[in-house]
């Protein structure tokens, strides 16, 4: 968490939010999965949907996002989020949650393209 997150109302803005679902959507695709060897598929956001469930307060230590991916299709996923933790006593405590339309792109042409079959075993591992 930023500070800068942080708005007048002393809460983390929704913008945040959004920073903090890419943060973690980028670090699982490009990080751990086939594209972060592939230079010719990439992906784009064509679709975000989020519910705000409770305010969230500046602190300093991280704050979890959990991804999984809720639809596979021929040249889009969906990915799946919730920005929660969970306290001491073992209450959890949902933040947000969201999903985030994905379609594959060839980044050499710049147009869609169907979702290969390495990033397709890929997804399939984390599928609800």
């Amino acid at each position: 968490m930023r500070w800068s997150d942080m708005d007048a109302l002393r809460h983390i803005n929704n913008v945040a939010f959004l920073r903090y679902l890419e943060d973690a959507r980028v670090d699982w695709l490009y990080h751990r999965s086939p594209l972060e060897r592939n230079t010719e598929e990439g992906v784009m956001v064509v679709h975000h949907d989020i519910d705000y469930r409770r305010q969230l307060n500046y602190r300093h230590q991280p704050i979890p996002v959990e991804l999984w991916v809720s639809r596979i299709g021929g040249a889009s996923f969906t990915v799946s989020a919730e920005i929660a933790d969970t306290d001491e006593a073992g209450k959890r405590t949902v933040y947000a949650r969201a999903k985030s339309v994905l379609a594959t792109v060839d980044l050499n042409e710049g147009h869609p393209k169907r979702v290969s079959a390495e990033l397709r075993h890929y997804l399939e591992q984390f599928a609800e």
